[in-house]
Order: C-alpha cells, then sequence, then structure tokens
C-alpha cells in the first residue's frame, strides 16, 4: 500500500476536515468537534504549518497530523516552548494499517530538526505508550489545574530536554472551543446520526477521570 506523506495545501482544506469529520465521528463524544479545530487552528499564530502534513493513498486524502505551540511552566519559574500534537486523524476504514504511526514518526524527526524540545498530548495511553511517549507524570508534568493526569503524554525530541520543566503543561487557548459555533460549522456537512454510550466514548470517559492531585 502506497501511501504519500506530504504537507497540506489550502486546496485540501475541504477534504481534511471531513476526514477529521469522520475519524472522530462518535468516537469519544456524540458527534465530534474536531474538524472545527482544525479549521481554527490553521488561522493561530502558534499553528505550524511546516507539521501539518497530509497522509495520501489513490489521490485521496486518507490522514492527517496538526500541532501547535503550548508551553510547559516550570516549577522554577522558567517558561518552555513545546508541541501540542492533534488533531491526529486517519479515515476509519484506513486505521490499524500503520499509517497513524508513520504521521507521528514522520513530523517528529521533522519537529526535532527544526529545534523544538518536545511534543505533549492528551489522549489514549495504550496506543501513545506505543509510539514513543511515557505518561507526563513520570517528568514531573501535570495539567493547568496541576494534576496528574493518564491521558498527559509526552516524547522528548532530546536527550533531557525537559530535565528542569518539572511544571503544568498549557494548553493554547485554540484547544479551548466554542461548542456553539462548532455545532453551527458542523451544518456544513452531510448529517451524520449522533450515538450516545459506544466503547470508545466509555473507555475515553474512564481515562479522563484518571486525575490525581500533584
Amino acid at each position: 500500500m502506497e501511501i504519500e506523506l506530504r504537507n497540506e495545501c489550502f486546496s485540501d482544506y475541504p477534504e481534511t476536515e471531513n476526514v477529521v469529520r469522520e475519524a472522530f465521528w462518535n468516537r469519544y463524544s456524540p458527534g465530534c468537534y474536531e474538524h472545527y479545530l482544525i479549521h481554527i487552528m490553521r488561522y493561530s499564530r502558534a499553528f505550524v504549518p511546516q507539521l501539518d502534513f497530509v497522509a495520501v493513498f489513490d489521490d485521496k486524502i486518507v490522514g492527517n497530523i496538526v500541532f501547535l505551540k503550548s508551553v510547559i511552566q516550570a516549577d522554577t519559574g522558567k517558561e518552555y516552548e513545546v508541541l501540542s500534537l492533534g488533531p491526529i486523524s486517519v479515515l476509519p476504514e484506513y486505521q490499524n494499517m500503520g499509517i497513524g504511526k508513520r504521521l507521528i514518526d514522520h513530523t517528529r524527526n521533522l519537529a526535532k530538526c527544526m529545534g523544538f524540545r518536545a511534543i505533549l498530548l492528551c489522549g489514549e495511553p495504550d496506543y501513545y505508550l506505543r509510539r514513543g511517549f511515557v505518561p507526563a507524570e513520570t517528568l514531573g508534568i501535570r495539567t493547568a489545574d496541576d494534576m496528574y493526569a493518564d491521558a498527559l503524554h509526552v516524547c522528548e525530541l532530546y536527550e533531557n530536554a525537559l530535565s528542569d520543566a518539572r511544571g503544568r503543561y498549557i494548553e493554547n487557548p485554540v484547544y479551548n472551543i466554542d461548542e456553539s459555533q462548532a455545532i453551527e460549522f458542523d451544518k456544513k456537512f452531510e448529517p451524520k446520526e449522533l450515538v450516545v454510550g459506544t466503547p470508545s466514548q466509555k473507555r475515553f470517559d474512564r481515562i479522563v477521570a484518571m486525575r490525581r492531585k500533584a
């Protein structure tokens, strides 16, 4: 299976947004907001266009990965710029074929060459622990509200990149989307059924609940 990885182009935006919608629909909640998130991310000053990649098969976009600049506010008072990964998306019919891994590996190598310190994300431990990430708690990194979270993962891009960065991870504000605007944006797409209580939704709720005081 020949998969091409290339930078996303402006003309790709509608197709990519549909890929993101298909990948996340009913996965973590009824419907999804991720396609609206990627739509507004691209216009943020924190967006990193050099790391905006699509996976293409037979002239069809089947996956996408994007990054924003965020920060770790260390307990020492110092601030460290890091990358936030996500959303990363693969069309359901192309999942479990290694496309997500290729997108992560490719952009991680580029990010390292660009001089970035580390990548952080909130996601499924069973997946990201097999992709070179470790629990952020092992490096003393907490959420913005000073909690340890099982969903929070980190990948240092060089040895000891975050050795002095014990502190709070502050995601870029773009991630705090306006749900009403996301619902309005979704009206541009073909209607899809909302499903409540799927196994992946229940799994997501359990992971999000795994938070502890630092």
